[in-house]
């Protein structure tokens, strides 16, 4: 069915029900009012429980990969219980159900890691043997590659589950996005920004996706107002080359591209999940030929390791 504004008919906004993903719904639903002058009532904000909600107890690379969080939205989207669907883009996978398409994004926040310690400044001030808590295997795997003094342990939940884990001494640091603290008004909770010189993020980190039905044209002409062509630029050239690496929770993956004027600069890492072994490079180029330039970055890396590198991991 095709949108239109409608008090009767709200435009259904599908999200998981975290205070970040619900943020970023919120921020969804103020561009859109924005931009189309619209009121509140235009729009119906739906909660749907995915599969890494419901399990918090277990590692995420023991009950799946990239689809965890977006799956049952997909499904809602598809079935047509919801209008579109807002995602972290660093959840996505990279290929997308049939019929539905990603084609807008929001413009990118910080992309960089925060480190969360109630005692360390820094990841250089920490003693060796600290205990450092993270869920992010390519968090771990980079950690562990700079740092293999530091005992690594996993570490699930949302920013105040983490907070408490830190004050209950389950971990003396830990890692989250800059860009979820930033969107919660919390940037005050990182003892600092990392650089991605030291640590390249995470593929998408820090970018809103808003996914929709591929015939749904009145959505689409509706989102078209609020996609971000800067965004959608690098976000291109990461998605590229993280499909070309087939990456998933299972693999420990960081890239970035960065918009010069017109010309990209992209930067990807692969490492072994114990991070012994790690694998950088970068392309620079036309903006245009991100796509492109993601993809010869995966071959090269894949090049370096060896074909069977990520299968090993």
């Amino acid at each position: 069915m095709t949108w239109m504004p409608d008090p009767s008919r709200p435009l259904r906004i599908g999200t998981r029900g975290s205070a970040l993903a619900l943020a970023q719904a919120h921020e969804t639903r103020q561009r859109l009012m924005a931009v189309h002058g619209l009121t509140q009532d235009a729009f119906e904000i739906v909660v749907i429980k995915t599969t890494g909600d419901r399990i918090t107890d277990r590692p995420l690379k023991e009950i799946g990969g990239k689809g965890l969080f977006t799956r049952e939205i997909e499904d809602a989207l598809s079935g047509g219980a919801i209008d579109i669907a807002v995602h972290s883009m660093k959840d996505m996978p990279t290929l997308q159900p049939e019929g539905l398409v990603i084609d807008c994004l929001l413009p990118r926040e910080d992309v960089r890691d925060a480190f969360i310690s109630e005692r360390f400044g820094a990841i250089d001030e920490l003693p060796q043997g600290t205990v450092v808590g993270s869920s992010s295997l390519r968090r771990r795997a980079q950690l562990a590659h700079r740092r293999p003094d530091l005992r690594l342990v996993e570490f699930r939940g949302n920013v105040q589950t983490r907070l408490t884990k830190l004050a209950d001494g389950v971990a003396d640091a830990t890692f989250l996005a800059m860009a979820g603290l930033s969107r919660l008004g919390l940037p005050e909770i990182a003892r600092g920004a990392i650089s991605p010189d030291e640590m390249l993020p995470a593929v998408a980190q820090g970018a809103i996706g808003i996914e929709r039905r591929k015939e749904d044209d009145g959505v689409a002409r509706l989102l078209a107002p609020i996609d971000d062509g800067a965004t959608s630029l690098r976000i291109q050239a990461e998605r590229a080359y993280l499909a070309r690496l087939d990456g998933s929770c299972q693999t420990p993956i960081a890239g970035l591209a960065e918009l010069e004027g017109e010309r990209l600069r992209l930067r990807g890492e692969i490492l072994s999940p114990d991070g012994r072994l790690s694998f950088c490079g970068e392309r620079h180029g036309p903006a245009s030929d991100g796509e492109a330039m993601g993809r010869d970055l995966a071959e090269e890396l894949l090049g370096r390791a060896g074909s069977d590198f990520l299968a090993a991991g």
